[in-house]
C-alpha cells in the first residue's frame, strides 16, 4: 500500500475520498430509517431551531463510521500521527456526542470529557505546537506552555465546530474547506500520510453533505461536529509542527500560523465573539442563544444555503489573502485576519440595525 501511495498518489487519494464518500452516503439512508422508526428527531421546540419539522440529528454516526473505517484501511501513518490515540479520542467523543444527541449531556460533563480527549492527544499522543514562528515575537515554546496552548487550541476548535452547526450545510462545508486545505498543504510538503487522514474526513463529510444541504434531511449533531472539530484541530497542529521539524522554506506556505488561523477563522472567531458577549452580559459562555454569525445573517433575510455560501466564501477569501500577502510578517497577517473578521461582523451589525430601523443611515455603524 505504501509503494502504491508513492507511485500513484493521485489515484490513491481519489480512492480514499470516493471510498469514504460511499460509506457515509450509504449509511445515512439506514440511519434515517432507524431515526424515523424510533422517532429520534431534533428538539423542534427549542428556541434556537430554525426548522418547522423534526429532523434526525444522527448524521455524525455516518461521518464517524466512514472516517474510522477509511482511516484504518487506507491511511498509512507513522509515529508523527499515532493513530491509536487519535481513534481513541474519536471514539470517546463519538460516545459522548451520541448520548448528547439522544438524551443530552450537561455542559460541565461535556467540557470534562473534551478536556480528557485533548489531554490524550497532546500528552500521550504528543500532538502539540512547539513554535509560533515569530507571531508577536514568540518562537520556541516550553513544554508546559506548549502543552497548555495545544490543549486550549483543540478545545477551542472542537467547540467552535460544535457551535457553528446551527444551519444546513455550514459545519459540513467548513469542515471540507479546513480538511481539504490541510490535505492540499500536506501533499505540497510531501506529508502524504497526513494528507490521507484529512482526505478520509473530507470524503466522510461530502457523503453526509448531500443529505444536509437545504432542505436538510438529517443533521450531523454533536457526534459529527465534535469529530470534525477534533480532526481539524489535530491537522492544524500537525501542519504547524511538521513545518517546524522540517524547516520548510517554501515561499508558498512559509506563513504557517497565519495560514492555519485563516483556515479556521470562521468558527474560531464566531466562538470567541459569542463567548465574550455572553461573559460581558453576565451569563455563562456555554449558554445557548441566537447570536451566532449565521443567525445574524439569517435575520438579514438570507436563507440557509445563501448564508452558508457567504460564510464559505469569506473563509476561502481569508486563506487566499494569506497566500497573496505572504511577504508580510506573521504578526501583521494574524492581525489583518482579525481586522477583516471584525469589519465583516461590524457590517452585519450595520445592516441589521438598518433593517430594524428601516433606515440606511451612517449612524447605524456606531449605535
Amino acid at each position: 500500500m505504501i509503494d502504491f501511495l508513492h507511485n500513484f498518489p493521485i489515484i490513491y487519494y481519489l480512492f480514499i475520498v470516493i471510498f469514504s464518500i460511499l460509506i457515509s452516503s450509504l449509511a445515512i439512508p439506514s440511519i434515517l430509517h432507524v431515526a424515523r422508526f424510533r422517532h429520534l428527531y431534533d428538539d423542534l421546540g427549542h428556541f434556537r431551531k430554525s426548522h418547522d419539522h423534526g429532523i434526525p440529528r444522527l448524521g455524525g454516526v455516518a461521518i464517524f463510521v466512514s472516517f474510522t473505517i477509511t482511516s484504518l484501511l487506507f491511511c498509512m501513518t507513522d509515529k508523527s500521527l499515532p493513530i491509536n490515540y487519535l481513534l481513541t479520542a474519536c471514539i470517546i467523543l463519538f460516545a459522548m456526542g451520541l448520548k448528547d444527541d439522544l438524551s443530552g449531556v450537561n455542559s460541565s460533563t461535556k467540557f470534562l470529557i473534551q478536556f480528557i480527549v485533548c489531554a490524550i492527544m497532546v500528552i500521550l499522543g504528543n500532538i502539540r505546537i512547539t513554535n509560533l514562528y515569530g507571531v508577536f515575537d514568540i518562537y520556541q515554546l516550553s513544554y508546559i506552555f506548549s502543552t497548555a496552548l495545544s490543549i486550549f487550541i483543540i478545545l477551542l476548535v472542537v467547540n467552535a465546530f460544535n457551535l457553528i452547526d446551527g444551519i444546513d450545510g455550514l459545519a459540513a462545508t467548513t469542515g471540507i474547506i479546513a480538511n481539504g486545505t490541510f490535505a492540499a498543504l500536506f501533499i505540497y510538503i510531501k506529508q502524504y500520510e497526513l494528507a490521507a487522514v484529512s482526505l478520509a474526513m473530507v470524503g466522510a463529510i461530502i457523503g453526509f453533505l448531500r443529505f444536509n444541504i437545504t432542505p436538510a434531511k438529517i443533521f450531523m449533531g454533536d457526534t459529527g461536529s465534535l469529530l470534525i472539530g477534533l480532526i481539524s484541530a489535530v491537522m492544524a497542529l500537525k501542519f504547524m509542527e511538521v513545518n517546524n521539524i522540517h524547516n520548510s522554506s517554501s515561499s508558498l506556505i512559509h506563513k504557517i500560523p497565519s495560514l492555519v488561523f485563516a483556515v479556521l477563522i470562521g468558527p474560531v472567531f464566531d466562538t470567541i465573539r459569542v463567548f465574550i458577549l455572553r461573559i460581558a452580559n453576565g451569563v455563562s459562555p456555554f449558554t445557548a442563544d441566537r447570536n451566532h454569525i449565521h443567525h445574524r445573517i439569517l435575520r438579514l433575510g438570507f436563507n440557509h444555503l445563501q448564508t452558508t455560501i457567504i460564510l464559505t466564501l469569506t473563509n476561502i477569501a481569508s486563506i487566499a489573502m494569506v497566500l497573496l500577502f505572504r511577504n508580510y510578517s506573521e504578526s501583521v497577517l494574524v492581525l489583518l485576519i482579525i481586522l477583516i473578521s471584525l469589519i465583516f461582523n461590524w457590517m452585519i451589525t450595520f445592516f441589521l440595525r438598518s433593517k430594524e430601523r428601516e433606515n440606511l443611515a451612517f449612524r447605524n455603524l456606531f449605535v
